[in-house]
């Protein structure tokens, strides 16, 4: 007999069913193992690369977002209300002042004018 005749010969049904268990326990084994490493390595490799991602890009992004609102609103306010402010503050200092000026620069040149006029028609 050759070695490959041999070979085959030598398979007893005690050899073919420890080979037959060998390969469906190494199977189920590697299959659990290789499930329950990679859910464990993959949900902990998803969740820190998540979570970095997302704190990066939410920090510069809301960063970005609020700076650029934030400009825009402030700059939009203060220039309405520095227009609104200055009209409204001007136009009372003005004409309070100009009808306060005009009534004293009345009220001297009146009365120069009447104590002139009275001084020569006495």
């Amino acid at each position: 007999m050759t070695d490959d005749a041999a070979a085959h010969t030598d398979l007893t049904p005690d050899s073919f069913c420890l080979s037959i268990c060998l390969s469906v326990c190494l199977s189920v084994y590697l299959s659990i193992y290789l499930s329950v490493c990679l859910s464990i390595y993959l949900s902990v490799c998803l969740s820190v690369c998540l979570s970095i991602y997302l704190s990066i890009y939410l920090s510069v992004c809301l960063s970005v977002y609020l700076s650029v609102r934030l400009s825009i609103r402030l700059s939009i306010y203060l220039s309405i209300y520095l227009s609104v402010y200055l009209s409204v503050c001007l136009s009372i200092y003005l004409s309070v002042s100009l009808s306060v000026c005009l009534s004293i620069y009345l009220y001297i040149y009146l009365s120069v004018r009447l104590s002139v006029y009275l001084s020569i028609n006495q």
